[in-house]
């Protein structure tokens, strides 16, 4: 789960129950880990942050921004990069329309042996994680029988040379096979795709996952390019509306973010939903660092992001929860809690 807290500070009271709370919050606060050891915290000065993704090979992550209309071709968007703390490292790590970049509104990424691929209206771009120079440009104009793909909503990669690219308007996917000069073909263009929207690779079975904006329904498309339902709304119920992310954890937790509705859902194995946030302010295209078992959430219209401790399963019921179940990597010296 999300951990938020705030502190609402209060004029001093001298009475019983003020030194009941202070006491309280003492012992909250010593229990807590130190600031730097806790993942929990925001990212600001972003402009329309679409996608927030994680590079567990370098130990650092990327955010896509939009910065002017999604929708249009005006080479002015730019990726942030955080190191391994989520501290911004460089905002415009890379920028559209200086030293030859060209990025116009950078949505859903992935990242395939040292390059960054960007979703980016009518082409996928990749670029070098460490300099942010330009390697390729996949142009999907009018490929394939499309009337145009301009809206390349997200990216994803099966681990083996596949890339797959969402197109929203166009009710399609497109494969790209990385070995073979970045070849493109159609996954599959269907109406019940009801606007494809965000994408990852099932960790486990390797079949993509794909998440709808106009009906909230998440979808699995298998390498012939079937399409299974695997959750819609129904008749009596209208629990999704407009989905635009979706990741796993190492669990094979799923985790959809609603733009909406402001809520993030996790899926477990067994089907059953939790929201696990929600109130958000345009939650977007979210990933999952997987390595430390945190949560990445963009928020578009709030120009800020934010990365947090997900809460991890435990092997006994029984067993006392530890701040490592919520994300926090290191507990304090004898407070690890004891099987019964």
């Amino acid at each position: 789960m999300i951990r938020r807290v705030r502190i609402l500070h209060q004029p001093p009271r001298q009475d019983a129950p003020t030194i009941l709370v202070a006491l309280i919050m003492a012992l909250i606060l010593f229990a807590l880990p130190e600031p730097d050891l806790a993942f929990a915290l925001q990212v600001k000065g972003l402009q329309s942050p679409q996608s927030f993704v994680a590079d567990s090979a370098r130990d650092q992550y990327f955010i896509s921004n939009i910065n002017g209309d999604p929708e249009v071709k005006n080479n002015n968007g730019f990726i942030t990069k955080l190191d391994q703390n989520g501290k911004v490292v460089q905002q415009r790590f890379i920028q559209g329309g200086e030293d030859g970049i060209v990025l116009h509104a950078p949505k859903g990424m992935a990242i395939v042996k040292g390059i960054l691929y960007v979703a980016d209206l009518d082409a996928v771009r990749g670029f070098d994680t460490k300099t942010g120079r330009a390697i390729h440009t996949i142009s999907f104009t009018r490929h394939q029988g499309s009337t145009e793909a301009t809206s390349l909503a997200d990216v994803a990669h099966d681990g083996d040379g596949i890339l797959y690219a969402s197109d929203t308007q166009d009710n399609t996917i497109y494969r790209i096979d990385t070995r073979r000069q970045h070849a493109i073909s159609v996954l599959v263009r269907d109406a019940s795709l009801a606007g494809p929207r965000g994408l990852t690779v099932h960790p486990r079975s390797g079949r993509l996952i794909v998440v709808s904006w106009d009906k909230g329904k998440i979808l699995e498309v298998d390498a012939k390019g079937t399409i299974t339902v695997l959750v819609s709304n129904s008749f009596f119920s209208s629990r999704f509306h407009n989905l635009d992310g979706v990741d796993f954890d190492k669990w094979g937790n799923m985790y959809v973010s609603d733009f909406t509705a402001g809520k993030v859902w996790r899926m477990r194995p067994d089907r059953r939903f939790h929201v696990i946030a929600e109130y958000l302010s345009t939650p977007a295209d979210i990933g999952v660092d997987r390595a430390k078992h945190l949560i990445l959430v963009p928020y578009l219209y709030a120009n800020t992001a934010e990365m947090n401790g997900l809460e991890s399963p435990v092997k006994s019921k029984k067993r006392k929860r530890t701040l490592r179940d919520y994300g926090f990597p290191f507990q304090r010296p004898g407070s690890e809690a004891q099987e019964p």
